[in-house]
């Protein structure tokens, strides 16, 4: 059973800059394809960001274009996201989770973690 847990998140002044890291265990990493999702109160589940296998392909959400970058490193068996220019509107749990398919659904992915709060605030 794969295991992923998050980290790096915070509270961060707004134009401000975060890195969240997820680490995998418990599996073969290179088997997943990865996604970064957040959950802002009151809302769903969103799409932010996924990566193939290799990190041969990327795919983004609207609201994150230009401003997030999802990567990868299977020598680690972590999967990042890097966060600039950051807004309150970002203020959300942001998971990280892994399937087999590169997929923006999150009913696509089959393993997930418990996420990490991001807060973007003054």
């Amino acid at each position: 059973q794969v295991q992923l847990i998050e980290s790096g998140g915070r509270l961060v002044l707004p134009g401000g800059s975060l890195r969240l890291s997820c680490a995998a265990s418990g599996g073969t990493f290179s088997d997943l394809a990865m996604g970064w999702f957040r959950q802002a109160p009151g809302r769903g589940r969103e799409f932010i960001a996924t990566i193939d296998h290799y990190g041969r392909r990327t795919y983004y959400a609207d609201s994150a274009k230009g401003r997030f970058t999802i990567s990868r490193d299977n020598t680690k068996n972590t999967v990042y996201l890097q966060m600039n220019s950051l807004k309150p509107e970002d203020t959300a749990v942001y998971y990280c989770a892994g399937g087999g398919v590169v997929t923006t659904s999150p009913d696509g992915m089959d393993f997930w973690g418990t996420g990490t709060l991001v807060t973007v605030s003054l």
